[in-house]
């Protein structure tokens, strides 16, 4: 060690320095993240003949649920999603015909399970801060309501252009306490979604109630994901629906 700080000390100033840092850094750090282990739930899907396809579009609840939505139904469909989170309404808007081509050449669907929402009522600050607080008077959520109403129309009126049996997936409750968001909210975006969904004649999941009844044992504290068991929870609620939209 002695020996290796006298050769380091040879060297001109700023390299000697350089030098020390690359030697005391903790390199295995690097290898950690070498060995980092991608989301399995962005893993693309290849196809198994014969079986129908499914695709699931939404936002991190819903990462957290598909790959458990995908072993459920195993032998019974390929499910897919995009290979993102498909975060708010105008991230819809802008990214569903990319999204609609997932999977390869076969770019039909017989289900498509589908959810905005906790992205459009979270609160970002006015240069564009995530997550902001709902009291600061300067804050607001990201898509209004009546925005909301407006993209949910158009979105659902492009995925009817599929042939697909639709299921919207209404959105999971915000607990106490999260981060940018108001207890409450998902009801009111939810009801909103609730009279677009009726006019287009789009079945309802109401994963909103099946959560909020479990809250206390799947969801975390203070935040509106959900624990990997919860999250499995919520794929067997959600793998009930495919079923019986794929039984019809």
């Amino acid at each position: 060690m002695f020996t290796a700080m006298s050769n380091f000390l040879k060297l001109p100033g700023t390299l000697s320095v350089l030098v020390l840092c690359l030697a005391l850094s903790p390199v295995d750090s690097f290898a950690e993240k070498a060995k980092a282990k991608p989301n399995p739930a962005m893993a693309p899907v290849k196809d198994i003949d014969g079986l129908p396809r499914v695709l699931l579009i939404g936002d991190s609840i819903s990462i957290g649920y598909t790959v458990a939505v995908q072993e459920l139904m195993a032998g019974k469909a390929n499910v897919h999603r995009p290979l993102t989170n498909c975060g708010p309404t105008t991230n819809g808007l802008a990214n569903l015909d990319a999204w609609l081509d997932t999977g390869g050449a076969d770019k039909s669907w017989d289900v498509i399970h589908f959810n905005w929402g906790l992205h459009d009522l979270k609160y970002m600050g006015p240069n564009q801060e995530n997550l902001a607080n709902p009291e600061a008077g300067t804050s607001k959520p990201q898509v209004s309501q009546e925005d909301y109403r407006q993209n949910l129309i158009v979105l659902v009126a492009k995925l009817k252009e599929t042939g697909a049996t639709l299921i919207w997936r209404n959105t999971t409750p915000v607990p106490p306490g999260a981060k940018g968001r108001v207890e409450g909210d998902s009801a009111i975006y939810n009801a909103i979604a609730a009279e677009v969904m009726e006019e287009a004649g789009v079945e309802t999941h109401d994963l909103y109630s099946f959560a909020k009844e479990r809250a206390a044992e799947i969801q975390k504290k203070a935040d509106v994901h959900y624990t990997p068991d919860g999250s499995r929870v919520l794929a067997g609620d959600v793998a009930r629906m495919i079923e019986a939209a794929l039984a019809e």
